[in-house]
C-alpha cells in the first residue's frame, strides 16, 4: 500500500480525481481517502457539502452524509468507526452495494492501518471544525457479556441475530424461509427450488430416502424448512431444536399448517440439553458457526452420543482457511454475529473423527452460497421500504451490507462452505453408505 506522504498531491489528483481539483470537504479529506484506498478508486465519494472526490462518471457512490462520520473515525479510526457511521446513516451507498464494496474491499482499513491514519483523520476533523465528543453508538450494536459460549450468552447472541422479526426474514429469504446456502442445479433454478434441492441432498446424504420412519434430529432447525421437507418427502420423524423464540413460534405454526404434528416436533432447546434420546440421523445446518473451535469437541461428542449405530451426521457450515473468531472491533462481530467463529474444514473433519465419526464425504458449495446471497440481496432491495418499516433503517442497512460482503467473500474464495458427512458405523464397520454419490443426486 502506497502511503499518503510518499505521493505528492498533484499525482494523487491525476490518478484519483479526474477533472478539476477537489474543493470544500473533499479537498480536506482527500489525503485520508488516499491513505485508505491507494492511488486509484473506482468509487466516488460525495460529502455533505456537495463536494465530490473520485472518477468521473462513476455509478458507485459512497455518500458521507454527516460530519458525524468523521467524528466517529476520530474516536474509532478502524472498521468499527466506519461500521457505526454506516449503521447510523452518516454514510450511505448510492448505487449497487456489491459494486461499491467490491471497489472498497481491498482498502477497508484494518486496525493497524486505521491507527496509522488516525493523525490524518484528526487533522482533517480539526480543519473541518467537526471535533467533539463521540456520537452515540447505534442501538443495533451488540456487546455480549458473560462467559463466551455459556448457554446464557449464546442465547443472547442468537437472539440478537435471529429474533429481529419473522416478517423481515420472510422478505429476505422468500417463501422457502431457509437461512443457509441453497443448491442451484442449473442456471435456471430459482431460489425456492434451489433450497428444496439442498434439503433433498441433505436427506439423501443422511439416507432418509432409504429408511422411511427414521428419526431425525435437526440442530439449529431455523424456521423448520428442512424438518418439514424430511417429514413430508421421506416420512421422517423429526425433532427440530433452536434457541430462537421467534423461530420456534414460526416453525411450530408451519408444522400445524402442514398437518405434520405427528411427525415433526419443534422445541426451544439448547443442543447441550439433549440427553436420553437417540436418533437415526442428525443434521446441523448453519449452526456450527455459533459453536466455535473451543466447543467443537464437545459439540461432536454430544451429537455422536445421540446417534444410533449405522446413523449419520451432516454438518453444513461456513469455514475459512485457518479459521478464527470474528474480530472484536469488526462490523460482523458487533452488528451481525456476536461471538461468531469460522473453523477450518480440516479442523472440523479432525474433530468429528476424534468424536468417533467416520468421515465419508466432504463437499464444497462455495459458489452456490454467493448466488444465494445475491438472491437475498435482491429480495431485500425489492422490498426495501417494507423492510425498513419492520426493523428500522439501521438494521436493514446492516443486513444489506453483511450479505453483500459475504457474497464477495464466497466469490473470491475468502469464505467457503462445506457439507461434511460422518457415519457412526454399526457392527463390524457396516456404514450403509451407497457405493457412489449417484444415489444422492
Amino acid at each position: 500500500m502506497v502511503q499518503i506522504e510518499e505521493l505528492p498531491s498533484r499525482t494523487i489528483r491525476a490518478d484519483f480525481q479526474a477533472g478539476p481539483p477537489p474543493s470544500g470537504v473533499a479537498a480536506v479529506l482527500e489525503p485520508v481517502i488516499q491513505g485508505m484506498l491507494g492511488a486509484e478508486s473506482p468509487v466516488t465519494f460525495e460529502f455533505w457539502d456537495g463536494s465530490r472526490l473520485g472518477p468521473a462518471g462513476s455509478t458507485a457512490t459512497l455518500r458521507v452524509a454527516s460530519p458525524d462520520a468523521i467524528r466517529r473515525l476520530v474516536w474509532s479510526p478502524d472498521q468499527l468507526g466506519l461500521s457505526r457511521a454506516y449503521v447510523a446513516g452518516d454514510i450511505e451507498f448510492d448505487g449497487d452495494v456489491l459494486t461499491i464494496l467490491g471497489g472498497l474491499r481491498d482498502g477497508a482499513p484494518n486496525t493497524q492501518r486505521g491507527v496509522r491514519l488516525a493523525p490524518a483523520v484528526l487533522a482533517a476533523a480539526r480543519r473541518l471544525g467537526v471535533l467533539g465528543p463521540p456520537p452515540t453508538r447505534p442501538a443495533e450494536e451488540a456487546r455480549p457479556r458473560g462467559w463466551r459460549h455459556s448457554r446464557a450468552r449464546d442465547a443472547r447472541a442468537i437472539s440478537h441475530h435471529y429474533d429481529v422479526g419473522n416478517d423481515f426474514y420472510r422478505i429476505v429469504l422468500g417463501p422457502a424461509m431457509t437461512y443457509s446456502c441453497a443448491r442451484f442445479v442449473d442456471d435456471t433454478t430459482d431460489l425456492a427450488a434451489a433450497q428444496t434441492a439442498k434439503h433433498e441432498l441433505i436427506c439423501r446424504k443422511l439416507g432418509l430416502h432409504q429408511r422411511p420412519g427414521a428419526r431425525l434430529l435437526d440442530v439449529g432447525c431455523g424456521w423448520g424448512s428442512l424438518a418439514l421437507h424430511a417429514a413430508a418427502h421421506h416420512d421422517a420423524r423429526v425433532v427440530g431444536v433452536t434457541i430462537s423464540a421467534e423461530q420456534v413460534a414460526w416453525a411450530q405454526a408451519r408444522v400445524r399448517e402442514a398437518g405434520l404434528e405427528d411427525r415433526v416436533e419443534i422445541r426451544r432447546q439448547d443442543y447441550r440439553a439433549l440427553g436420553g434420546e437417540s436418533f437415526d440421523a442428525i443434521s446441523s445446518v448453519g449452526m456450527f458457526e455459533h459453536v466455535g473451535a473451543a466447543g467443537a469437541a464437545r459439540y461432536f461428542e454430544t451429537l455422536h452420543g445421540l446417534l444410533t449405530p449405522g446413523g449419520r451426521l451432516l454438518n453444513h457450515a461456513i469455514s475459512s482457511v485457518g479459521g478464527g473468531r470474528l474480530g472484536r472491533r469488526s462490523f460482523m462481530a458487533r452488528y451481525v454475529f456476536p461471538d461468531g467463529e469460522l473453523v477450518d474444514v480440516g479442523e472440523v473433519v479432525l474433530a468429528m473423527e476424534r468424536a468417533g465419526f467416520e468421515v465419508r464425504d466432504v463437499e464444497s458449495l462455495r459458489e452456490h452460497y454467493a448466488r444465494t446471497l445475491r438472491a437475498w440481496i435482491a429480495n431485500l432491495d425489492a422490498q426495501w421500504d417494507q423492510a425498513v418499516a419492520l426493523v428500522g433503517p439501521g438494521r436493514a442497512r446492516i443486513w444489506r451490507l453483511y450479505m453483500a460482503a459475504s457474497a464477495l467473500g464466497f466469490e473470491d474464495g475468502g469464505l467457503a462452505i462445506h457439507q461434511v458427512l460422518g457415519a457412526n458405523p454399526a457392527h463390524h464397520g457396516r456404514s450403509g453408505m451407497p457405493p457412489t454419490r449417484r444415489d444422492w443426486h
